[in-house]
């Protein structure tokens, strides 16, 4: 149900501050992996290449930006990588 201008609340007033400052810190961290001459890990150009679909409009942003940065192989492997998540797919990871 949609409601009336005059009672919806306004989400830019209410979640612009939070966005700008995690725009901010993704453009922090990405400034140091530079500096650091990292920006060749897998996970730093995953997330270059998420980071085009902010500029993409309609309600598929995160769901692309997750589909993306998840694993699309649908068979369980025998044993874990590695102790936890990496937050994105390496497709060069010894099975």
């Amino acid at each position: 149900m949609k409601l009336p201008p005059e009672q919806q609340a306004d989400l830019v007033d209410l979640g612009f501050m939070d966005a700008r400052a995690k725009l901010l810190d993704i453009a922090a961290f990405l400034d140091r992996v530079e500096r650091h001459d990292q920006e060749d890990d897998y996970r730093v150009k995953d997330l270059y290449k998420m980071l085009s679909n902010l500029n993409d409009s309609g309600a598929e942003r995160v769901k692309n930006i997750l589909i993306g940065l998840s694993d699309p192989s649908t068979e369980p492997i025998a044993k874990a990588h590695t102790k936890g998540a990496a937050g994105a797919y390496d497709p060069e990871a010894v099975l």
